[in-house]
């Protein structure tokens, strides 16, 4: 009986995730709960996620943005409420997704290969098996003749790409991205959104959860956006205004694309404009 009731129970709990690839529940973050100097960062936040979908997290600086995508991955728990990637709660560090800071944070002493080729090593698993896709995705981000390049040899961009290349290496069915292009300068951030999106195209579009400030940006690479207010962050206005992909700078010259940009910053100052 104990069986056949689990059974039912997992059976409920499977058609409740069909179609959703993260489910995040009436999540809440409080830091240093129990001293003096308690900050609540994240308060109730609930959302669906969909495979394939590309969801951006746009709020401003130090709303808390970081801290739900830590607790997506398992990296932190929540204080309250839970997460669900395919159906299982986030109890602890997921192994199976790629996760990319905005500082590339490449290994110095590893060349371009190594430092891609780093998550197999770390998994135990046999390097020499992984080397020909190692190549194909160097080839897919445009640093093919870059193999023994040590980072400090490549620029900011490049060295981004490499990590790219090392959060796709174990075929990851989530992304996470945590302002990667923050700290390029406008051309090359255009260039990376650009090479992020055709990536993830031809990586099957996986699901991406990509966290940014910069409005533009937001709208250029999402299919959703969601928007956090200012701490303790709740989701204000959730944006599903989608454009065409794939998608080209010319976008942004679109009366469309700068209506919505307004409305967005309309949202995140309070409608004080």
């Amino acid at each position: 009986m104990q069986q056949e009731n689990n059974e039912i129970k997992t059976n409920v709990e499977q058609n409740e995730f069909n179609n959703i690839h993260i489910k995040i529940d009436s999540v809440s973050k409080v830091f240093n709960q129990h001293a003096g100097n308690a900050v609540t960062a994240l308060k109730d936040i609930s959302l669906e996620i969909k495979e394939g979908e590309f969801i951006v997290i746009l709020g401003p600086s130090g709303c808390g943005k970081s801290t739900l995508l830590r607790i997506i991955s398992g990296l932190i728990k929540p204080t309250n409420g839970s997460v669900y990637i395919k159906g299982r709660k986030v109890e602890g560090p997921i192994s199976d997704i790629g996760f990319i800071f905005q500082n590339p944070t490449l290994f110095k002493w590893r060349k371009v290969i190594e430092n891609v080729l780093f998550p197999i090593d770390l998994m135990g698993k046999n390097v020499s098996e992984y080397k020909e896709k190692a190549q194909q995705l160097l080839d897919l981000t445009n640093l093919n003749g870059f193999e023994n390049n040590y980072p400090k040899e490549l620029s900011g961009g490049m060295q981004q790409r490499v990590s790219l290349c090392r959060a796709l290496i174990s075929s990851p069915h989530l992304l996470l991205m945590d302002e990667p292009f923050g700290a390029l300068d406008a051309l090359t951030r255009d260039t990376m959104n650009l090479e992020l999106l055709r990536i993830w195209r031809s990586s099957k579009e996986k699901t991406v959860i990509f966290v940014t400030h910069s409005i533009t940006e937001a709208l250029f690479l999402a299919d959703r956006v969601i928007i956090l207010s200012c701490r303790p962050a709740v989701i204000q206005e959730v944006i599903s205004e989608n454009f065409p992909r794939p998608r080209t700078m010319g976008l942004k010259s679109l009366k469309e694309f700068n209506d919505i940009t307004q409305k967005i910053y309309k949202i995140m100052l309070g409608n004080k404009m």
